[in-house]
């Protein structure tokens, strides 16, 4: 490697280094020490694979913690935040970041759920980028790569359906199947959001604000191969979509590379072995949360991280066996109806509607254990 490289290098931070897509991006990262260099990391957990991440990588900063997530967010050292933070505790770190002028490398959905109109402020005020990293939001960033707003009808998002798309009794449901997904590889919270379609619908809002659509212009579809990640309809009838195995290292690499390309590919797709691909509508009597997040989306302020803090406490009562799989959306729709909107467009409102949420979720679980 000469000193050109690597001074071209970019400095790259990972919050949530020890979760499923930290760890993923530390693979990319990894395979390509010509284009990056990883000058601090960040975990909410698992101290021992943190320091043996950070001396592989001879970090400048490793620590675990929120406000070490901060600090390094906007750290001057740092050119790149990959944030695979979970939950809404990823927030502050992505405003943070925007406001510093970073590229935000965002797998951390729920900081545009949340927070989108209070990052879009931190976007004005710091000139920050945001690149996504979950697969369809990075198939649909290529997807609108030379097309003129004027010209796309809508944008379309593929979900996997989970692995309780063809199971008859979601009331009886256990934790194991719920977490048994047939395509993905992930952590628990988003593996039980994938078994809700809660993940779909956090993703109809976060690609609300990644694209400045209008939710009557985002549709949803079933695609159980999770192999076409994201789909965009132009105006003269066409679709142009993106095609890969399922695999986060893609949508990592396209993150934190762009506008350039990573190679070789660590999968690559083989069309004839993938065989027949097949689309279905959403399901919405079985599978009600991703109506929920729309009807949020649509109400604005506040209610996205009412609906966001709601999943979060209602997910974490289904992971420790307090209440049933079908009392993850019934909670979120008793949150939701209970909600007298504000506006959210600073952190402290977010952070409020968020802690409301919580409590009244905490409440509504304790009254169906009860």
């Amino acid at each position: 490697m000469t000193l050109g490289s690597m001074a071209s290098r970019r400095r790259v931070a990972v919050l949530g280094s020890t979760g499923s897509i930290g760890r993923q991006a530390l693979d990319v990262l990894r395979a390509h020490p010509e284009r990056f260099e990883v000058v601090g990391l960040v975990a909410g957990r698992g101290r021992d694979l943190l320091e043996a991440q950070a001396a592989e990588f001879k970090v400048r900063r490793a620590a675990l913690g929120a406000e070490a997530a901060v600090e390094l967010a906007s750290d001057p050292d740092v050119a790149v935040v990959l944030n695979a933070i979970v939950g809404a505790a990823g927030l502050r770190a992505s405003v943070a970041a925007l406001a510093a002028g970073k590229v935000l490398a965002l797998a951390n959905k729920e900081s545009l759920v949340a927070g989108g109109e209070a990052c879009r402020v931190a976007q004005e005020r710091g000139g920050g980028r945001i690149e996504p990293v979950d697969s369809e939001h990075a198939a649909l960033t290529q997807c609108l790569l030379g097309c003129d707003a004027a010209c796309v009808e809508r944008i379309v998002l593929t979900a996997s359906g989970g692995p309780l798309r063809t199971v008859a009794d979601l009331s009886a449901v256990t934790r194991e199947q719920a977490l048994a997904h047939p395509t993905w590889s992930m952590g628990p919270k988003i593996t039980i959001d994938s078994a809700t379609l809660m993940n779909k619908g956090l993703e109809v809002i976060e690609a609300h604000f990644l694209f400045d659509m209008p939710y009557e212009r985002i549709e949803v579809v079933v695609h159980p191969q999770s192999v076409v990640h994201g789909m965009v309809v132009l105006s003269d009838g066409s679709v142009v979509m993106q095609a890969a195995p399922p695999d986060m290292r893609i949508p990592i690499g396209a993150a934190l590379a762009a506008p350039d390309r990573l190679g070789p590919p660590p999968r690559t797709l083989d069309l004839i072995a993938t065989g027949t691909l097949t689309f279905e509508p959403v399901d919405n009597d079985r599978f009600p949360a991703v109506a929920l997040a729309y009807e949020a989306g649509r109400a604005g302020g506040s209610y996205p991280a009412v609906l966001n803090g709601a999943n979060e406490e209602a997910v974490a009562a289904f992971l420790d066996g307090r209440i049933a799989f079908t009392d993850i959306t019934r909670v979120v729709g008793e949150v939701l109806g209970r909600h007298d909107g504000h506006e959210a467009r600073e952190l402290d409102a977010v952070l409020e509607a968020d802690a409301w949420a919580r409590a009244q979720a905490r409440a509504a679980i304790g009254a169906a254990v009860a």
